[in-house]
């Protein structure tokens, strides 16, 4: 399994303490906002508003948030976001590519920076790591009566999959970047539950991590999941399943 769909592990099982703190509800918050401000408020014709509105949903957040923050994009009254990508290194050389939403660019750089000196890592340049990774469709499906392994494959595969894996407790498919929505469209149309859908970064080879960075590689993605203007972690890194249990439990 990549590192991707390992820190993908983790962060779900992480979510709902994050939701306790508001985190989450930030960064959908703001995510939802800046979609409406660069493509509408039109869900249906706005294929970026209508992923950030699944994945709230997805985090039970309340209509009411969802509907004011498209308003505000919408009407421009968060003109000030900046959409930036910031690439660096962890532990070993592992590659680490941030995506952020922020008011303060200078601010938000130097906290990164930070967040990267005190967890064994620096911040990097431009395309310094980007050239390593590949930008895919990835959607997750839980399992259940209508999302039996046998089904959830024939529709993926109908839909255009290049790949579907089965999970702990659901499946992850793969599909191009353009193939996403019509891929979830299509499951949720055949009453498959999407639990998530999204454009991700799945690095092509990974750095096997052990020991001591193994440990500062979980602290550093956690800290920069934490921080607010943070929409997105994506990282090349491997650890062993039994290691990294006990690192994130």
């Amino acid at each position: 399994m990549s590192g991707h769909s390992k820190w993908s592990t983790i962060k779900h099982k992480k979510a709902a303490k994050d939701a306790k703190r508001g985190k989450i509800f930030t960064k959908l918050i703001r995510e939802i906002t800046v979609a409406a401000k660069s493509g509408g408020a039109d869900a249906s014709a706005n294929p970026r508003l209508r992923t950030a509105i699944a994945a709230a949903k997805a985090q039970s957040m309340p209509n009411e948030n969802i509907e004011r923050a498209i308003k505000k994009g919408a009407g421009g009254l968060e003109s000030d976001y900046l959409e930036a990508t910031y690439e660096g290194y962890g532990p070993a050389g592992m590659a680490v590519i941030l995506e952020v939403l922020t008011d303060n660019k200078n601010r938000t750089v130097a906290d990164l920076r930070s967040i990267f000196s005190r967890n064994g890592g620096n911040l990097g340049e431009t395309n310094c790591v980007k050239w390593m990774f590949d930008r895919i469709g990835q959607v997750l499906v839980a399992a259940g009566k209508n999302a039996t392994e046998e089904r959830v494959f024939e529709l993926a595969l109908d839909a255009g999959a290049s790949d579907i894996v089965a999970e702990d407790d659901g499946f992850r498919i793969t599909t191009t970047v353009d193939s996403l929505e019509a891929m979830r469209a299509r499951l949720e149309a055949e009453g498959v539950s999407v639990a998530e859908a999204e454009i991700a970064l799945v690095p092509q080879n990974t750095v096997r991590l052990t020991g001591a960075d193994a440990a500062k590689a979980i602290k550093l993605m956690e800290a920069l999941e934490d921080h607010d203007d943070v929409q997105r972690v994506s990282a090349n890194f491997d650890i062993d399943d039994d290691e990294l249990s006990r690192l994130s439990a």
